[in-house]
């Protein structure tokens, strides 16, 4: 079972000019420019699993000697690496911040017991995931499922909210039940299952199941579909939430 790949990312549009204290105009700083530059590329670089130098630079709206020094600066500092064939994936020093402000969410390290129960109940992959930019959600932790084929890991990706398992339960459509399943949305054949985490303020994460719909059937999606929201709504209390029988 392969990984999706996440939306593209959209292009950053050029800051505007700021206002002196006489309300002129103060032109944006070459290295102001230089900065969003870089930003940009190296979110198109996150938002694929792999990309060419031409393609960064032409969903960046750069031209490619701009593209390539400003890829190669972000390749010393460890943000991007690039590889034989000479495209481009995230860097090893953009991983582990990334790891270490997902662990940082409250929601990520509390949910961690929760998975591997999960995990223990149904042998699937098992994940936590938050709101991400744009209307996706984010992938922030997971616990690997246990059959010889299982679902790849997808940490650190985003997904569309609109027609996935873990969107609905982001945005709070479960149609009545605890939890919603969804057959082939990011991936043919694999099947996720998915339950709202509720904090003060509303839902701030999600639970849930992916695997293959051979193992995920009519059948098995009950039994797990019933775990998921009740260790979501053991995560729900834990965060001072509304179960959904309060809400």
């Amino acid at each position: 079972m392969t990984s999706a790949t996440a939306p593209t990312a959209p292009v950053a549009s050029a800051a505007p000019a700021a206002l002196g204290a006489s309300g002129d105009r103060v032109p944006e700083s070459t290295s102001t420019r230089t900065v969003d530059r870089a930003l940009d590329l190296l979110a198109q670089v996150c938002a694929a699993p792999s990309i060419s130098l031409s393609e960064c630079a032409r969903r960046a709206d750069l031209p490619t000697s701009t593209a390539l020094r400003l890829l190669r600066t972000l390749e010393r500092s460890q943000f991007v690496t690039r590889a034989a064939d000479g495209n481009y994936t995230a860097g090893t020093r953009l991983i582990h911040l990334g790891v270490t402000a997902l662990s940082r969410e409250s929601v990520v390290p509390l949910a961690a017991p929760a998975l591997h129960r999960l995990v223990g109940t149904s042998g699937e992959t098992a994940y936590v995931s938050i709101p991400g930019p744009a209307g996706t959600a984010l992938y922030a932790g997971m616990v690997e499922g246990t059959h010889p084929v299982r679902h790849a890991g997808w940490v650190g990706r985003t997904i569309p909210v609109d027609g996935t398992a873990v969107g609905a339960a982001l945005s709070g459509r479960l149609r009545g039940e605890q939890y919603v399943a969804v057959r082939s949305a990011v991936e043919p054949e694999v099947t996720a299952i998915a339950a709202p985490i509720r904090g003060h303020a509303g839902i701030v994460g999600a639970l849930s199941l992916v695997g293959p719909t051979h193992r995920m059937d009519d059948s098995t999606i009950p039994l797990y579909g019933a775990a998921i929201a009740l260790e979501a709504a053991g995560l729900t209390r834990a965060l001072g939430g509304a179960t959904p029988a309060e809400v």
